[in-house]
């Protein structure tokens, strides 16, 4: 008899199309998981809110944006479910059951949730940008998930998630799945502008969508060596940037190439050229799935509500458990 696959749910808050380094970071795992795991990938739109509230008209281009990007690397709607957030009701009632367990001062001694409300310069923070890491509990539980893919940055989130599910097992003698930590192997892609991140708030970002003009362009101003003013220069590829994307984007001429900038062999606009041409051979196959699903943005939608539906049907049985536990199921 064969043993039901474990779940893993992951996913992208919608505030626009993705980038080289979600690929890097997340999109290959779950092009490489789809067969062995369940996999659900969450349209995050509520989430996105905590730092869109402003731009409401954003999130339903960003919710098919999304979708169409991780279609584009290879993800088969056969396979895994898209659900999007906000249409799991399942998501915001669970969210409100789990608050009621969490202090507020473990919300705003969470580093990211710190780091992140520097990053947005916020002074004050709402409700739902403090309370973030309680609606990610919520996502993870709605379906039971066994695992989560994250990168470091996200740990402390999951870890706070791990206390609320057991905490509220604990108090209602749930069997709430816990969820475990699934850890990126794979190092933060940096910006092109040198910045340790890749981000689009930051617009030092290669999308996963841009044309081959784009890419070409961004690539050449992207950041090298400082110090190599001219080609004859040695140049140190430890600290240039475009030699860190060579690494992982052309890593069967890495050490080719590193060896020829520290010999000055290969000037900065070369080096450029060839990590351009490697990152156009990438992407040009997530282009043509792009543009089939731009043209078929039909069967996007349906992929969506058909996924949201068994989101929701997952949902409803888990919160009707969580209700007659509390006392709350007439």
């Amino acid at each position: 008899m064969n043993q039901p696959k474990k779940r893993i749910l992951t996913g992208d808050r919608t505030t626009g199309r993705l980038h080289l380094g979600h690929y890097v970071g997340s999109l290959i795992n779950r092009v490489a998981l789809q067969d062995t795991y369940d996999t659900f990938i969450l349209l995050a739109d509520v989430q996105a809110l905590t730092t869109h509230f402003e731009h409401p008209e954003l999130l339903q281009t960003s919710i098919y944006d999304v979708t169409i990007d991780n279609l584009s690397v290879g993800l088969d709607p056969n396979k895994v479910t898209f659900v999007q957030q906000s249409a799991v009701k399942a998501i915001a009632e669970m969210t409100i059951f789990y608050s009621m367990i969490v202090s507020v001062n473990a919300l705003r001694h969470n580093p990211t949730i710190k780091s992140e409300a520097a990053q947005y310069g916020y002074e004050e923070l709402s409700y739902g940008f403090l309370g973030y890491p309680v609606s990610q509990t919520a996502d993870i539980t709605f379906c039971n998930a066994d695992l989560v893919p994250v990168g470091e940055d996200q740990i402390p989130h999951l870890e706070l998630s791990r206390k609320i599910v057991r905490k509220f097992n604990n108090m209602y003698g749930t069997n709430i799945t816990v969820p475990k930590i699934k850890l990126s192997a794979t190092p933060r892609l940096a910006g092109l502008d040198g910045n340790a991140k890749m981000s689009k708030s930051l617009g030092n970002a290669i999308y996963l969508s841009d044309t081959p003009e784009e890419v070409n362009e961004k690539v050449r101003k992207a950041v090298t060596d400082p110090a190599r003013v001219t080609k004859d220069i040695p140049g140190n590829p430890e600290i240039c940037n475009v030699a860190k994307y060579h690494k992982i984007f052309t890593p069967d001429r890495y050490e080719e190439l590193a060896e020829k900038c520290r010999t000055a062999k290969i000037g900065c606009v070369e080096c450029k050229k060839i990590l351009a041409e490697s990152l156009n051979t990438l992407l040009e196959p997530m282009r043509e799935k792009r543009a089939y699903y731009e043209a078929h943005m039909d069967e996007v939608r349906d992929i969506i509500i058909t996924g949201s539906r068994k989101a929701s049907e997952i949902g409803d049985a888990q919160v009707a458990l969580m209700r007659e536990a509390m006392h709350l199921a007439l």
